[in-house]
């Protein structure tokens, strides 16, 4: 078990003992066996593991919407029963999670429907968010005349608008092309730098991983737990040249790499 210690004020997010199976019961495939990691505040987290692991099984139960079997999730202090307010997740498929009869601006007002304030006060929020993920003069334009990438940007001012303490963010950029998600990995840290956020990405690109994050979080296989936690010491701001080619940057990916191949060989 996590150990209860006066540093866990600093942790906006604990997972405790976190199990969830999928399916009828007579029929139930255990996915998580028994979750144990920290989120401190302010840093970017990443998560890895062998594909089908179930990654997006666990960011689901993380943001409220896969109640546990078996363990619990904090966050705040506060036990996950249901999308906790204050928590915000980007999902891989822009194309469903983005209103395609609405404009954006009008997208990233529909977060903010049932938060306090005049419309006014909201549309201001959106303009500014939209502005921030390099959308600006694209308010009055409809999600389906934009490019996956710029879809997906649309997808984040809507999740920031809401002013979250902790950005979910669930393989946001797997469906855009190579130099898009390089640009989006950028954007996304600068965001969170800007913005202060806490952020756990669920990625399958050990690259991306280690490039973007504070600290790596390495799954099993099913049913799945936590094997290694891998603190990334590599300087901001990171730079796609510069930072893929730092002999340290290159020692963590092989290091990850090498854990996950691991369990292809049990």
């Amino acid at each position: 078990m996590l150990d209860d210690s006066a540093t866990a004020a600093a942790d906006i997010l604990t997972v405790s003992g976190l199990e969830k199976s999928l399916g009828k019961k007579s029929q139930a495939l255990k996915i998580l066996g028994g979750i144990e990691f920290r989120a401190k505040t302010g840093e970017f987290l990443t998560i890895v593991g062998p594909s089908g692991c179930g990654k997006t099984t666990l960011l689901m139960a993380l943001a409220g919407l896969y109640s546990a079997d078996a363990g619990q999730v904090l966050f705040q202090g506060h036990q996950v029963s249901g999308p906790p307010e204050g928590l915000a997740v980007v999902f891989q498929d822009y194309s469903r999670s983005l209103l395609p009869w609405k404009k954006n601006l009008a997208n990233v007002m529909f977060a903010m429907r049932r938060s306090a304030g005049s419309k006014q006060d909201k549309e201001t929020t959106a303009r500014e968010m939209l502005e921030a993920v390099g959308l600006k003069g694209f308010e009055d334009r409809y999600p389906w005349e934009l490019s996956g990438g710029m879809q997906q940007r649309v997808a984040i001012a809507r999740a920031l608008a809401t002013r979250p303490k902790l950005l979910l963010l669930d393989e946001p950029l797997a469906a855009v092309d190579a130099q898009t998600r390089a640009d989006m990995q950028d954007l996304l840290l600068r965001l969170a730098k800007q913005f202060g956020k806490t952020c756990i990405l669920v990625t399958h690109d050990v690259e991306e991983a280690v490039y973007m994050a504070d600290r790596i979080v390495v799954l099993s296989k099913r049913p799945t737990r936590v094997v290694e936690e891998i603190d990334v010491p590599l300087a901001k701001p990171r730079d796609h040249l510069t930072t893929r080619e730092d002999p340290e940057f290159l020692r963590i990916r092989h290091e990850v790499i090498e854990r996950i191949r691991s369990f292809k060989k049990d």
